[in-house]
């Protein structure tokens, strides 16, 4: 199988982005063809041979070939007649995080293209790239939140109790994140988080709180989990700790929370996945409050595709390309037209 990583894209995860798709390297067997988005929403190939980070802040990219995207495909001129050559792959994996890539906007290209891709499509995007419409999911699919405050740019923000934890409504990565602990430092972290979003969040913030990664996808019908995971124990996992975790390849370690808790967890993913994110690999983070579960975030395009949480995710990925959802087909007759056409005897 040949897989084109399509990466980059206008977003404050772009840096990131690269950083986890030079990493696939080393955890995809297949044949890799390195699609990069630019700033200005160009595409270039990349030869994998060459590919490594220093490329593109010295921007020697764009010495590589442009291409375009067409119907089924990417295609770039050949010869010097500039003849379109179709580029040869099987299923795209999207691997541009945050903007472009999460929210929505690449998966509506690929599916208007109709190529074959792995990722959330975008109903899906839009409800997991904002929180405050994650939050609103979860709730309706009866998995629990932290209470949260929703805020806009010019609305008064009022906070009774502290600590609490302030994040910017579209961003990951804990870009703009900040943990308030008094009123004092309450108008600096806003100040932070609107730089990035018009919008942000407020929830409790609960010191020591116990914090669990499960990644998963469906696969003809059936849930296939990653084990469950307990990262690294610190009291927030900044944007400098979360960025080393997007080249992440070494397996993670297992953690047993007991047949009870294992079972909430495995049962709050199923009802966050549905059918929602078919055709995608997720992961999502969970806290572990009184043996109650509740979700903290979807990442519907995680760091390396969270595979270190999976013993064969080369095989994983393959049975995913093979079961993409099919868009279904709905046919143009004109049938309304002719009617009127005909009624009017024409």
């Amino acid at each position: 199988m040949k897989v084109a990583i399509v990466f980059g894209g206008v977003s404050f995860e772009h840096e990131i982005s690269i950083v986890s798709a030079i990493a696939m390297k080393d955890v995809l067997s297949d044949e890799l063809l390195y699609i990069f988005l630019d700033e200005n929403r160009d595409f270039y190939h990349i030869p994998s041979k060459t590919i490594k980070s220093k490329l593109f802040s010295s921007q020697e990219y764009k010495k590589c070939d442009k291409i375009n995207i067409c119907k089924n495909g990417f295609s770039k001129k050949t010869g010097l007649l500039g003849k379109e050559k179709p580029l040869e792959f099987d299923v795209v994996l999207n691997l541009s995080h945050g903007g472009d890539g999460e929210d929505g906007i690449l998966s509506s290209v690929l599916e208007f293209y109709n190529i074959p891709f792995i990722a959330p499509r975008t109903e899906a995007c839009v409800v997991s790239s904002n929180k405050f419409l994650t939050k609103g999911y979860a709730h309706s699919v009866s998995v629990n939140t932290l209470d949260y405050k929703y805020y806009t740019k010019d609305d008064e923000v009022v906070v009774d109790t502290f600590p609490v934890i302030i994040k910017p409504v579209k961003l990951g990565s804990s870009i703009g994140v900040s943990i308030v602990k008094t009123q004092e430092e309450l108008e600096y972290s806003l100040d932070v988080a609107y730089e990035f979003d018009d919008a942000i969040i407020i929830e409790p913030f609960i010191s020591g709180v116990k914090e669990y990664n499960l990644a998963g996808t469906k696969i003809n019908g059936e849930f296939k989990f990653s084990i469950i995971e307990e990262p690294q124990k610190t009291e927030f996992l900044d944007f400098d700790k979360k960025y080393l975790d997007f080249s992440r390849t070494s397996k993670a370690l297992e953690v047993d929370l007991g047949e009870e808790l294992n079972e909430k967890v495995k049962k709050s993913f199923e009802r966050i996945y549905n059918n929602l994110f078919e055709g995608s690999i997720i992961r999502c983070d969970f806290f572990v409050v009184d043996n109650e579960v509740y979700l903290n975030e979807i990442n519907s395009i995680p760091g390396s595709m969270a595979n270190y949480l999976f013993d064969d995710f080369n095989l994983l990925f393959k049975n995913v390309a093979k079961t993409l959802p099919k868009k279904k087909h709905i046919p143009v007759t004109y049938e309304y037209v002719n009617k009127i056409h005909a009624s009017k005897g024409k």
